[in-house]
């Protein structure tokens, strides 16, 4: 997913959700707004969105449910649990999305990593990534990362990459500042 592609989404989503016939969107519309929010890693405005959910249509939605949990995790930093909810079968409806989150959650905790870390353990690396031992050791090697039996050397990210990173956290301030700003009037 592209970033202009996730705001416009987001944009007909916030729409659809304002301008549903008696204020009651369906299940679907809140199911992909709230698993683009969890993309966009907006866990504030993805948790507003969730109290607004009215009780009957979570309890008919089980994959609403499931979709929450995954962002419940992602608030906690558990990275093993995150992978873990986000192995499930996803409806057509949000499977593309959640895809693309799974990817996003695995990039964000590799940067995570590159930053944190002069070295870390292999398996360390597959639980924070949701990779299996061979495929961490992949992905770091292909990364340019050093791999020396079970102990990984990552290289810090690009300045370029972590500005792009920053940018996206200043958009998703000035949204939620919209929103709150929306919900006071």
């Amino acid at each position: 997913m592209v970033l202009g592609e996730v705001n416009t989404l987001v944009q007909e989503l916030e729409k659809a959700e304002l301008e549903a016939p008696d204020g009651l969107p369906s299940a679907q519309i809140y199911a992909q707004l709230l698993a683009v929010y969890l993309y966009q890693n907006d866990l504030c405005n993805a948790k507003y969105l969730w109290k607004r959910i009215p009780p009957n249509i979570k309890s008919l939605c089980p994959e609403l449910q499931q979709i929450w949990m995954v962002g419940q995790r992602m608030w906690q930093r558990d990275w093993r649990a995150v992978h873990a909810a986000l192995n499930n079968e996803w409806s057509d409806d949000v499977n593309s999305i959640m895809h693309a989150l799974k990817e996003n959650v695995r990039e964000r905790a590799m940067i995570l990593i590159s930053e944190a870390y002069s070295s870390v353990n292999l398996s360390v690396l597959a639980a924070m990534t949701g990779l299996s031992l061979e495929q961490a050791q992949i992905s770091a090697v292909e990364r340019g990362w050093t791999v020396d039996g079970n102990t990984v050397k990552p290289c810090k990210v690009d300045k370029e990459q972590h500005t792009a990173q920053a940018t996206l956290t200043e958009d998703q301030l000035y949204k939620l500042t919209e929103f709150v700003s929306f919900l006071e009037n």
